[in-house]
């Protein structure tokens, strides 16, 4: 598919909700990212976004009681994976509404309707129509999200998950994490000491110091997303990821204009 500047964005759990709050949105931050958005837009017409976003206090809490991400079998499980649907998804209404508001012609593509899952793993996605909303210059906004699963009958793919088999068929010029954390920390929970740039041969000195979430995530914590930004950038040559906070005024509208914010994750 012809592109020129083509960014995958995720809009972290921990930005966008209180994380140790059930179902609390942060609505003005919410607001001011969904203008940054679309001046970053205006500012370019060759930039082309895939939009994800974290499921933060709203599903992460039903999945990590009923231990979605595991498997479900129980009629008890299924209606926990419900659940986790029906609270994912009323966080994705709270999002593309607010990109709405703020003239960002934002789509939302539900997981749950094309991905099938297999041990954990996405095992087929049709992506044909993210691929027709941004050659219509739509914003197509996926999220977390429940899945059947052939093996576990259902489980939870992360945006990550879903960000990694995108990359592979869209390729992307780069990705932002944007959360509350201004990139990787080399002493967290101390937060002194930013890593600036991680590559593959730095990630086994860097990763003892690398830790989980503080509040609930079934898809795992900045080790995780670590590992799968070094899988991205080693697939994808050229490909550069950012882990970054969003949370100062503008810095969305910089990084997505091609400010380095935040830890660099390249090969």
């Amino acid at each position: 598919m012809e592109r020129t500047n083509l960014q995958f964005l995720k809009l972290g759990g921990s930005l966008i909700t209180e994380k140790d709050q059930p179902h609390t949105p942060r609505l003005e931050v919410l607001e001011r990212l969904a203008g940054e958005i679309a001046r970053a837009r205006a500012a370019d017409e060759r930039l082309q976004l895939v939009l994800g976003h974290g499921s933060g206090s709203y599903g992460h809490v039903p999945a990590k009681r009923w231990g979605t991400r595991q498997g479900v079998r129980t009629p008890q499980q299924w209606l926990g994976f419900v659940e986790v649907w029906r609270q994912a998804n009323a966080l994705n209404r709270l999002v593309v509404d607010a990109l709405a508001a703020a003239g960002v012609p934002a789509l939302p593509i539900s997981p749950l309707a094309g991905v099938l899952a297999q041990d954990g793993a996405l095992l087929r996605w049709d992506t044909t129509p993210i691929e027709h909303a941004l050659r219509a210059g739509l914003v197509p906004v996926i999220q977390g999200d429940v899945v059947f699963d052939q093996s576990r009958g259902g489980t939870v793919l992360s945006t990550e998950d879903l960000f990694a088999v995108l990359a592979r068929r869209l390729s992307p010029n780069r990705i932002l994490l944007a959360g509350i954390e201004p990139g990787v920390w080399a002493d967290f929970p101390r937060c002194t000491r930013r890593i600036d740039q991680i590559t593959p041969q730095s990630f086994p000195h860097v990763q003892a110091l690398l830790h989980g979430s503080a509040a609930p995530d079934v898809t795992g914590g900045m080790e995780s997303k670590v590992r799968q930004s070094l899988e991205w950038v080693q697939a994808l040559p050229g490909l550069e990821v950012w882990i970054l906070s969003a949370l100062e005024p503008g810095s969305l509208e910089m990084a997505l204009g091609g400010a380095p914010l935040g830890t660099q994750i390249c090969a």
